[in-house]
């Protein structure tokens, strides 16, 4: 069974990512890219559906494990009273490697520091998110094997004899102090020849200095820089980097209750996080990858208004069709085990206001102008001023029926206000009385329908009387001034209504809201959008406090999930998550902001 959530640590090249575990395995692998089928998916079955685990190979000891500083390259510690072992490991940057062609790879270095070990590698491959078992024979230079099952190979090349045990391949190995033993992974489509072998040193010493050269390049942050910085590598390791997009979060299924449904696939490219990724890059000094970005979400988005989604695939992709995995039993058993996501095919207005406001600070950030998108702006917004009042899914992508949701007409009102901000920034002769007329509708809309005034709170959907923790941002994009009465009365409504152990809950779910039974923890977003609101409505250090208190959420590599359970202490939903590190950089960019104002 799949070890805690917060045990995992993320290593990546840009293309897609591993999860492993403080214990040595490997339990999650999608190859080649991030949305591929997994040929390691022990994270939501057990080792039968595979793994990869190097480590002592007998009981006792401990481990500890970092991040090396500036770098994605991961080091686990093994302690036992034998010796100390190193397990190093990374995934070498594919773009720059010589001869990369159609291959990625998984690096595993066993270092020996003190004393001497015995140790055990135990490799499961299973293509297909677990369901089949490769073909396997031996190389005929060297210690490997080639696994083969229909478009997939993987090589494994070892220092040391490989044998076959139970459909796994497995090796057992003594290291001294001073011994370097590397093992290396090597997936490449079948019908080409075994990808030749690497020269795994020089690929950690390529990949470590690519990092550290990426991570040196950060600007801002300024108290908190450490914590900006991992967040900023972990957002880079979610590029992906062919096309500039961003995946939420490398994982699928892990669910956001225990034993629950809320289990989702995360691997693909949500439009809502335009706007915080490219306000995070921009700010840190990353124009390159802030353009990236914005290239990419400009072609997903490209052709007609009435056809555009809210998520797309890294490389652009539509058809996101949702199935399930019924041979895996899913995450500590909670199913079902999802891949795709039909939320791809919701009306969700806030993500109209999510791209706009994108292009518009990409913009402001002194980015090349674009002038091929304006054309495909101006007919988003006009599609958008004929469709705002509609009822949609929302920015939870609630699956219990479309409703006047307050946070979507907003978004529809920023769409439509950046869009005139761009004309008057620019001078353009285009008109926007019409979008002005729209704007000005939306904004009365929204506070005639969207305001509870008994509570002095806006709320959740048009005439309703619960809160929504989306409704936090309404300052940050402008909307209202964070110190409005309506706005510190909105504050007030979350702490009352969605307050868990201090940290902020999306909104009260019910079988009728979101079409789906059981409750959730808190989410991480939303409680950094929490110290935002804090901030911007004057209360500096009761955000600086409720910031600090998020940082302790992150585990011991500084890595964030979706969610947080106050009451077992222990994460939840997708791993790492996107948003949850994007909210952190740019809440403490905002703090930070406040100090150099002050």
């Amino acid at each position: 069974m799949a070890a805690l959530i917060e045990d995992y640590a993320l290593i990546g090249d840009c293309e897609t990512a591993a999860l492993v575990c403080r214990d040595g395995s490997i339990d999650w692998l999608c190859l080649p890219r991030f949305d591929s089928a997994a040929c390691l998916a022990a994270l939501l079955g057990t080792r039968d559906h595979g793994r990869w685990r190097i480590a002592p190979a007998g009981r006792g000891g401990r481990s500890r494990r970092h991040y090396r500083p500036g770098s994605l390259v991961l080091e686990t510690v093994f302690v036992h009273p034998e010796g100390v072992v190193t397990v190093i490991d990374f995934m070498p940057i594919r773009h720059g490697m010589a001869n990369s062609g159609e291959r990625s790879d998984v690096v595993r270095i066993v270092c020996g520091r003190s004393g001497k070990l015995d140790m055990k590698m135990d490799l499961t491959l299973r293509f297909d998110y677990g369901a089949t078992v490769p073909w396997v024979t031996r190389l005929e230079q060297g210690n490997g094997i080639r696994a083969v099952a229909g478009p997939a190979m993987a090589v494994l090349r070892a220092p040391e004899p490989l044998r076959g045990k139970d459909l796994a391949t497995t090796c057992e190995f003594t290291i001294e102090a001073g011994e370097v033993k590397p093992f290396v992974l090597t997936y490449s489509p079948s019908h080409l020849a075994a990808p030749p072998p690497l020269d795994a040193l020089q690929e950690l010493e390529r990949t470590d200095r690519w990092w550290r050269d990426w991570s040196e390049r950060c600007e801002a942050g300024g108290d908190w820089r450490g914590p900006v910085r991992r967040s900023l590598l972990t957002l880079k390791a979610l590029t992906y980097w062919p096309t500039g997009g961003l995946v939420a979060a490398p994982t699928t299924s892990l669910p956001e209750a225990p034993g629950g449904v809320r289990n989702w696939d995360y691997r693909y490219c949500w439009l809502r996080d335009a706007t915080g990724t490219l306000l995070a890059l921009m700010a840190a000094g990353y124009y390159d990858e802030a353009q990236a970005w914005r290239a990419w979400l400009t072609r997903a988005v490209a052709g007609s208004p009435e056809q555009a989604q809210i998520m797309y695939g890294v490389g652009g992709e539509r058809r996101l069709w949702e199935w399930e995995l019924d041979w895996l039993p899913g995450y500590k058993g909670a199913s079902p085990v999802r891949v795709g996501n039909l939320a791809a095919t919701q009306l969700q207005l806030d993500v109209y206001g999510e791209v706009m406001d994108a292009l518009y600070q990409a913009r402001l950030g002194g980015l090349p102008r674009d002038p091929d998108s304006w054309a495909l702006q101006r007919s988003l917004v006009n599609h958008l001023a004929a469709i705002w009042q509609q009822p949609d899914e929302g920015i939870w992508e609630v699956r219990g029926g479309r409703q006047p949701f307050t946070f979507s007409k907003v978004m529809a009102w920023v769409a439509l206000d950046r869009a005139i901000k761009t004309i008057e920034m620019h001078d353009w002769p285009a008109s926007a009385s019409h979008w002005r007329t729209v704007r000005d509708t939306i904004h009365a809309d929204v506070l005639a329908n969207g305001f509870n005034r008994k509570r002095n709170s806006f709320v959740q959907v048009y005439g309703g009387s619960t809160t929504d923790a989306s409704l936090l941002l309404l300052p940050i994009v402008g909307f209202v001034d964070g110190k409005d009465p309506r706005m510190l009365g909105t504050i007030r409504a979350v702490e009352e209504e969605l307050l868990a152990d201090g940290l902020v809950r999306r909104y009260l779910p019910s079988r009728t809201a979101d079409g789906l039974p059981g409750d959730e923890p808190t989410f991480v977003a939303c409680s950094f959008w929490l110290a935002d609101a804090y901030a911007v409505a004057g209360r500096r250090q009761q955000a600086c406090e409720l910031f600090e208190r998020l940082l302790l959420l992150r585990n011991d590599v500084g890595l964030l999930s979706e969610e947080y359970d106050p009451a077992t202490r222990r994460m939840a939903g997708n791993f790492p998550q996107a948003l949850s590190h994007i909210a952190l950089v740019n809440t403490a960019l905002l703090l930070d902001k406040g100090v150099r104002r002050a």
